[in-house]
């Protein structure tokens, strides 16, 4: 099977090792004729995004780049991009990298020609209709990571830096206009990245199909999702150079994203204050945090994923999914406590405070209070 192909769901998606060399293309078709490439700093000085840049230039569109994006971006770093997008004369953004560079990337965008700050669009009832939509610089996401799957996201992630809380900025029109899946621009991803990486995309499947929301294109999403990461990240994690490992993890990445719109739960509520305050890889908190999710979601999930682990190939109903789950974590070289990625119990305090307020509370299957996720927080130390 040939994997490649031209989608339209849900949004216009160009798949397939060696694609990168259709950026212009793609740029053309989102309407981009001076397009700033937005990646992290990491990425910046790296082979794929001097090719990335060479190809752009070679067709006219110029070498344009901002990699001052860090791990957990912010909106300083958002402000110095906009300003950057606003200084180059740039007309849309490519969005490059894993979540840092696409999240930031398609703020950069979304903020360019706005007039309030970011945070009067978090995902918070209708705040998204604040913004003049049709100020919204066009985007083409370019993923180097199969995990966040943001390439095909609504919203961003973003922390305050004065409050180290995340928010999730969210606008119809942040969803890029192109996406352009390259496999081969993951095949360098050092084993620890792909196994992150990995996970968060797991994640994503498995708490959108826990979510109790009705949304059942989304459900069947999810399960496909899990089990293209259990048949192909191990073989990802072992070689690298597995394009067909990369490129089935390329997709489960997407479809994550896409399920998710059913809801997230407990585990995201927790790994999104983990990273603003720790400072933590997002995916690595996800899986590290899943397994006692997981446990404390069992009697409203079980059925479900008794199901599920039918359709997985896992024997043992939901008791074997969640073994399976904490196995695969050990294989991928996760750490079983937070301890490990450096969080410090004295926070947990003020940790399940920030949990509490994180939307993805809404989607978690069993009713949050602060003291469950305090209790939780406890138990992934």
């Amino acid at each position: 099977m040939t994997l490649t192909g031209n989608w339209t769901y849900p949004t216009a998606i160009r798949f397939g090792a060696g694609r990168l060399k259709e950026l212009p293309e793609a740029c053309a078709e989102a309407g981009i004729s001076r397009p700033l490439l937005v990646t992290d700093r990491g990425l910046a000085d790296l082979p794929i995004t001097a090719a990335a840049l060479d190809i752009l230039e070679a067709a006219g569109l110029g070498r344009g780049l901002f990699a001052e994006v860090d791990p957990n971006p912010n909106e300083q770093n958002l402000a110095a991009g906009v300003a950057a997008f606003r200084a180059g004369g740039h007309d849309g953004v490519i969005a490059f990298g894993g979540g840092s560079g696409l999240d930031l990337g398609k703020m950069v965008a979304f903020m360019s020609g706005q007039t309030r700050p970011v945070w009067d669009f978090e995902d918070i009832s209708d705040w998204w209709t604040r913004a003049d939509a049709e100020a919204i610089a066009p985007i083409v996401a370019v993923p180097t990571t199969a995990g966040t799957g943001s390439e095909v996201g609504r919203a961003s992630v973003i922390t305050n830096s004065d409050t180290h809380e995340k928010k999730i900025i969210f606008h119809p029109r942040v969803l890029p206009r192109v996406v352009l899946c390259d496999p081969e621009l993951t095949a360098g991803m050092p084993r620890a990245i792909t196994a992150g990486t990995g996970l968060d995309a797991f994640a994503h499947c498995v708490e959108a199909f826990s979510s109790p929301h009705y949304h059942p294109m989304s459900q069947g999403i999810a399960l496909e999702g899990m089990r293209l990461v259990k048949e192909y990240l191990p073989r990802a994690y072992a070689d690298g150079a597995d394009l067909e490992a990369r490129a089935h993890m390329m997709s489960a990445a997407m479809m994550g994203s896409t399920a998710f719109q059913k809801g997230l739960g407990a585990i995201h509520a927790m790994s999104h204050p983990i990273g603003a305050v720790f400072n933590a890889h997002h995916g690595t908190t996800n899986a590290i945090c899943m397994p006692a999710v997981l446990a404390f979601n069992a009697e409203a999930i079980r059925e479900r994923f008794d199901s599920a682990a039918a359709y997985l190939g896992i024997e043992g109903g939901f008791e074997g999914f969640r073994a399976f789950v904490q196995e695969l974590n050990d294989r991928m070289g996760i750490p079983r406590t937070l301890a490990e990625i450096g969080a410090t119990p004295e926070r947990i305090d003020e940790l399940a405070e920030m949990a509490i307020q994180d939307p993805s509370c809404g989607g978690n299957p069993v009713a949050l209070t602060v003291e469950d996720l305090r209790s939780l927080f406890h138990r992934c130390m």
